[in-house]
């Protein structure tokens, strides 16, 4: 499977998983989680490694490629497609580490999974010899279920001005609770972590600021150095656009057929929502080919390059959840039963589409700040 980001290392590995990540997708949002067949798929695929530290086994993937491997399952699951970009992004957050802190998350290999989330509740962050006692609650961790290691982040009001920092927490010293139970990313799994005093040394523990600005010291790829504003819309769009792929490819079946019953006078207004919805998605499509590749050149410090990208992520999940929109209309009453996949796909599209990181109003302000006069 290719793009034009390039073709995944792997292209047979991503294949089969994406193959099972359609195969089981009913029943895991039934289930609310993936089925073990398909995390396994996952790891094959060799999402975990893509954006993993320099010199990392696995390493070396692209914003390109890894945004269309990640859209490719998401044609079949947009959860497990939420899941595979998440594991390939934190893995990138893991490169702001000291080395040893590197060295000790990495030491399983490239099958390592990366969970994080930067929504705390109630974290206490204890400065103690040779590191912190960390104890709290986060929220929304999607992948905690099959989860190596946690980065999480608390504040730390005695540091001052950059007071947030980020922890890695192996998975003995967390638990999580089933609290994920939603109309749509059903099986994200996306529950509530929990750690009681854990010790985190200083080598596996690196500042917020760093990662936000891409501050990353020594040698490094554009990949480690990208500010995460302008590149975190792609973590979350890339599921949307699999998911817009998937609709699109089941209405095309769908009108496919001979058109029969009360809807046949509309089949021509069905095939012209079609093609709209197809020019929607390919633009969209180009727009975040368009983030990958200004981030994947290094141009993300060119004077508005970084707002532009974030501005134009979110623009394209509008677009793309517009065309589901469009596209769950043409189905009509079989798209919506339960066993039909266009309502999964309409319900997971919206849930998506909801993050923080991809709404569009912050994003469209951040772009003229530096453009019009005040």
């Amino acid at each position: 499977m290719s793009g034009r980001g390039g073709t995944w290392p792997g292209t047979g590995t991503l294949r089969a998983a994406a193959g099972a990540a359609g195969r089981g997708a009913q029943e895991a949002d039934a289930a609310g989680r993936l089925a073990a067949d398909t995390v396994e798929a996952l790891a094959a695929a060799g999402f975990a490694a893509a954006f993993g530290p320099p010199g990392a086994e696995g390493a070396g993937a692209s914003f390109g490629q890894v945004t269309e491997a990640v859209a490719a399952i998401g044609e079949g699951c947009t959860s497990a497609a939420w899941i595979a970009s998440l594991w390939a992004y934190n893995g990138r957050f893991s490169a702001y580490l000291p080395t040893e802190g590197r060295q000790e998350v990495w030491a399983k290999g490239p099958d390592t999974r990366l969970v994080s989330s930067m929504v705390a509740a109630g974290v206490e962050a204890e400065p103690t010899d040779g590191g912190w006692t960390l104890s709290g609650t986060w929220l929304y961790v999607s992948g905690v279920e099959f989860a190596d290691w946690a980065l999480l982040s608390s504040a730390l009001p005695r540091e001052g001005d950059r007071s947030v920092r980020v922890f890695a927490v192996p998975k003995d010293s967390f638990t999580h609770r089933e609290t994920w139970s939603t109309l749509g990313m059903r099986a994200t799994g996306s529950h509530t972590l929990a750690v009681d005093g854990a010790f985190v040394p200083a080598h596996r523990s690196f500042l917020w600021d760093d990662m936000r600005q891409g501050d990353l010291p020594g040698p490094a790829s554009a990949v480690h150095t990208a500010p995460l504003f302008a590149v975190n819309g792609l973590t979350f769009a890339a599921p949307v656009l699999g998911a817009a792929r998937g609709a699109l490819a089941l209405v095309g079946q769908h009108l496919g057929r001979p058109p029969s019953g009360p809807r046949a006078a509309a089949h021509e207004t069905s095939r012209i929502a079609y093609a709209r919805a197809a020019g929607e998605i390919d633009a969209a499509a180009l727009l975040l080919s368009r983030v990958a590749e200004t981030a994947d050149r290094g141009l993300l410090s060119e004077e508005g390059a970084a707002q532009r990208c974030h501005r134009d992520s979110t623009l394209a999940v509008e677009m793309l959840v517009g065309a589901v929109d469009r596209l769950f209309h043409v189905t009509g009453t079989r798209g919506q039963a339960t066993s039909h996949g266009m309502q999964r796909i309409w319900r997971d599209a919206h849930a998506a589409g909801s993050h923080a990181a991809l709404q569009f109003e912050p994003a469209a302000l951040g772009y003229t700040r530096g453009l019009l006069p005040a």
